[in-house]
């Protein structure tokens, strides 16, 4: 449609506002939403514009962004104008982040603000609190079973004292992630209870069947999310006499985005929660947005409609806030959910590695790096505005997606190699020194995923107990370096809560009947606080892992070449063993680090003639940026410790990082 058409047709629409929205000061809005218009009423109507109530949808929708305006604090819409001028703020390398859940962490919302100067202590300026909304006490998948899309869980605390949370956090400069969980209700929602008593207008929110024609079409080219705890995707419901599509658990219904009335809904919530200070909005499982007969329900193209849209209208009301796309799927795919512009991210402008991710744990595993550099290959470019969300562990489990094509290339049979990865984080490989557990078995495929904390997969539960000094020294090691990945690839580093200090699998969940069955469970701990208070006993274990991260992001921060604008250059080297890439500040080109990983259990040497004519160490001996030293040279060739890694430039000291 020309976009004169669809400014008139927003003349008509400001023209049908409510009489009280007049009397408010929406200079800003009116703007912002003039520039987003065409986009906006191009998405919704591509989505929504064969429906006979199109323009009474996007009525709703347009009068709803104005509430949304209207309802923001001025504190919020001046931060807002602030990231307008520097759009690019995000991409800077001082922004470092740790996800939690706030009852495993502190308790409650009050307590995580009691705790925000340990935080500051570490280094961490970005906190992503875990689900906080209304679950069901035994059916809540973790918090992502909403049954209150507007209110906090009582037993983490309330409203009032998530905006303590969030002042106390703008003052120290800490940006905020909240969760939505935009493709999915608990069954126990408001919306379901109502289409349950037999109410149209919400039974049209979800997919519901008469009988299994439809459903068994679907399920022709459907995967299994979860295929041990909750096999298939549709759910009887003997109140409703229909069977209901659950992807996910059988508790937790599908939305149905065909719908626009689902659609405005939720993009009213992810306004709400900006508007209770979220810098940034985690939109859980949008790969499963949109779903059509024949295809896997994953990745469709209008999923990518649904959420540029989204964002459109996060643009007019609440510029400042920044989107994480939450979908775990093939590189190819995951580049996908920043949008395909040429440079700007019209859909999220954070997703997660997961790759780079799974990657990591496949060197730790083998002791090479031969996937891990192979496997980046293949992780497509992003765009120049857009990052990724780098970790080693998050509250969700270690899956092997690797490209086949891949595998092959290094030399390893696909499935031979993933039940390798399996046996090995589980314990079940002879000379295994790790403790995860099997999560997500497929008894249909054989294929599996693994659960666990990062201290236990590394080793260092199993020293612990052992009185193994080495091992303990290796396992520390190995967990210092693949943080040092993350926070040197490009993108934002994730810590997961706990592995700042080692801590381990958290067994207690099998007491618990509502957690026995899902292992990942095992690393969702809650803090003993007497332990992490050894962070200050010299020597102890915890006070190792604690300071050696505290560096790192030290180091991290004011080193320029971090900054992410893709800016990074992976680099084939002849030793196996080593992960080598470069990193060059585009402003700045005498700012380069080289960074190069040890994954193996003896020293490996990193031939300099490998480097090619990059111009590097023309000032002389290479020192790490980390410990201050320099590396042992000899004949051209830079020696490695083992599970080691350099952060190496050849600024001359004085320079500043």
């Amino acid at each position: 449609m020309y976009e004169q058409i669809s400014h008139a047709l927003l003349n008509d629409i400001l023209d049908e506002f409510h009489p009280d929205l007049g009397r408010e000061d929406l200079r800003h809005f009116y703007t912002r939403l003039g520039a987003n218009f065409y986009a906006i009423h191009s998405l919704f109507g591509h989505l929504y514009g064969h429906r006979d109530d199109f323009k009474q949808q996007i009525v709703r929708l347009t009068e709803r962004l104005a509430r949304a305006y209207v309802d923001r604090s001025d504190v919020l819409k001046q931060r807002d104008m602030a990231r307008e001028k520097d759009h690019n703020w995000f991409l800077s390398q001082e922004w470092v982040g740790m996800a939690l859940y706030s009852n495993g962490f502190a308790d409650t919302l009050q307590g995580l603000t009691e705790r925000l100067p340990y935080l500051t202590e570490l280094g961490v300026n970005l906190v992503h609190v875990m689900p906080i909304l209304k679950c069901p006490l035994k059916a809540s998948d973790g918090g992502y079973a909403v049954s209150d899309f507007r209110d906090i869980d009582p037993r983490a605390g309330t409203l009032e004292d998530l905006a303590v949370l969030a002042e106390s956090m703008r003052r120290r400069e800490i940006l905020l992630t909240l969760d939505v969980v935009v493709n999915h209700t608990s069954d126990e929602h408001p919306w379901a209870q109502r289409a349950r008593a037999g109410e149209k207008t919400y039974q049209d929110f979800y997919y519901l069947f008469p009988n299994r024609d439809v459903p068994d079409m679907f399920e022709e080219t459907m995967p299994e999310v979860f295929p041990e705890t909750a096999p298939g995707n549709f759910t009887w419901d003997e109140s409703l006499q229909r069977w209901v599509m659950t992807v996910f658990n059988h508790y937790q219904w599908d939305l149905n985005y065909t719908n626009p009335a689902v659609f405005i809904e939720m993009v009213d919530i992810i306004l709400f929660w900006a508007n209770q200070g979220a810098d940034i909005v985690r939109l859980d499982a949008v790969a499963f947005l949109w779903k059509k007969i024949g295809t896997t329900c994953q990745n469709n193209r209008e999923a990518h409609l649904i959420l540029q849209l989204m964002k459109d209208c996060c643009q007019v009301v609440a510029p400042g806030v920044l989107f994480i796309a939450e979908a775990i799927v093939a590189p190819l795919e995951i580049i996908k959910y920043f949008g395909e512009d040429a440079v700007i991210a019209k859909e999220c402008e954070i997703a997660y590695n997961a790759t780079f991710m799974a990657l990591l744990w496949d060197a730790i595993a083998t002791k090479n790096a031969k996937l891990l550099t192979q496997g980046l290959k293949s992780l497509p470019g992003k765009l120049d505005r857009a990052t990724w969300l780098n970790y080693v562990r998050c509250h969700d489990d270690i899956g092997l997606g690797f490209d086949d094509a891949d595998i092959r290339a290094c030399g390893y049979e696909p499935h031979a190699h993933r039940r390798f990865l399996v046996d090995w984080f589980t314990g079940n490989y002879e000379g295994s020194p790790a403790r995860g557990r099997p999560f997500g078995v497929n008894a249909k495929t054989g294929d599996a995923r693994i659960a666990g904390a990062l201290a236990s997969l590394v080793g260092l539960e199993v020293a612990l107990e052992q009185g193994d000094t080495k091992g303990i020294d290796i396992a520390i090691e190995q967990i210092l370096t693949l943080h040092a990945m993350i926070m040197s690839f490009g993108g934002i580093p994730l810590i997961w809560y706990g592995d700042e200090v080692g801590t381990l699998n958290d067994n207690t969940f099998l007491n618990d009947e509502a957690k026995a069955g899902d292992t990942r469970w095992v690393h969702r701990p809650h803090i003993d606080w007497l332990r992490n208070d050894r962070r200050q006993q010299r020597g102890a274990v915890e006070q190792r892992i604690f300071d050696g991260l505290k560096r790192l992001i030290a180091v991290r921060k004011t080193t320029a070449a971090f900054a992410d604008f893709n800016n990074r250059e992976l680099i084939d080297v002849a030793n196996p063993h080593l992960f080598v890439f470069l990193r060059t500040h585009p402003m700045m080109p005498t700012d380069t680090v080289l960074v190069a990983a040890n994954f193996n259990e003896v020293p490996q040497y990193l031939d300099i003639g490998d480097l090619g004519h990059r111009g590097l160490f023309r000032h002389g001996q290479p020192r790490d940026l980390v410990t201050g030293e320099s590396p042992a040279i000899f004949n051209g060739r830079l020696v490695i410790p083992p599970f080691r890694f350099y952060w190496l430039t050849d600024q001359r000291p004085g320079i500043a990082l």
